[in-house]
């Protein structure tokens, strides 16, 4: 039987008859959502668009399915009864760089920024648009299967693929990060980000710049997802590496 295609989206963003290389099957999202119209509704058209989902009434619930079976991606509603989409969000940062894309009113602007801040990667509001939804699901998962780009002689210091900064030294081959020597841990978004800066020491980047490169952002977006990031950068890095510029972004000292 034949889909029939949303008469509100453009001609192009209609349910798309999927070409197997397009997007793995195995493409697992978790989805955590106590409104269980929401649920259904948001689970049900990612399912048209070829992803596996899982679905979660609760954060509690959702913990548990995400310890058990091997997840994607991460759907997270900001509101969630027994454990929040934030407390979640912690809980899973304990252990894993997972991407985390949280859903949020359009009144819950302090909770996007708790959301964003406990590691969530971005957001989406809610009502939520399956277009914008998607969307930003395929750039989280671009992110983070993210390849070094090819090795190039115009950059000091990285014939081997590896700058060195002080105490902080980026395998950009090998996607390795190591301060004081010992390795870190980074989310793909945090690490997307750090090679964003190391690929230009000492210049100043706009914020709008580093929402373009690294979100993928084809338009203008919430700068406060680059302004926490920054922030969770910094906090693992040592924030006496990256220098606020104000009104206008960040610099990576050299």
């Amino acid at each position: 039987m034949q889909q029939e295609r949303d008469p509100s989206a453009p001609a192009d963003a209609a349910v798309p008859s999927r070409p197997a290389a397009d997007l793995p099957p195995a493409v697992h999202v978790l989805l955590v959502e106590d409104d269980e119209a929401i649920r259904r509704s948001v689970g049900m058209a990612l399912e048209r668009y070829g992803y596996r989902v899982s679905l979660a009434p609760d954060g509690l619930t959702g913990l548990e399915m995400f310890r058990a079976a091997q997840h994607d991606l991460l759907l997270l509603d900001i509101m969630l009864p027994h454990l929040d989409g934030i407390g979640l969000c912690h809980r899973i940062r304990e252990t894993s760089q997972t991407p985390i894309l949280m859903m949020s009113a359009r009144s819950d602007a302090l909770d996007v920024v708790a959301g964003l801040e406990a590691g969530a990667d971005d957001y989406v509001v809610k009502p939520v648009d399956t277009n914008v939804l998607v969307a930003r699901i395929r750039t989280l998962l671009r992110r983070a299967t993210f390849t070094a780009p090819p090795a190039t002689d115009d950059r000091p210091g990285d014939a081997d693929g590896l700058l060195t900064f002080r105490n902080l030294s980026i395998d950009t081959r090998g996607l390795e990060v190591r301060v004081d020597g010992q390795p870190l841990a980074l989310a793909p978004t945090e690490l997307r980000l750090l090679l964003e800066f190391a690929a230009a020491p000492g210049i100043a980047l706009q914020r709008q710049t580093l929402l373009r490169k690294v979100w993928d952002y084809g338009w203008d977006g919430d700068i406060r997802v680059v302004d926490l990031a920054v922030q969770r950068l910094r906090k693992k890095i040592g924030a006496e590496h990256i220098e606020t510029i104000r009104g206008f972004g960040y610099k990576f000292r050299r």
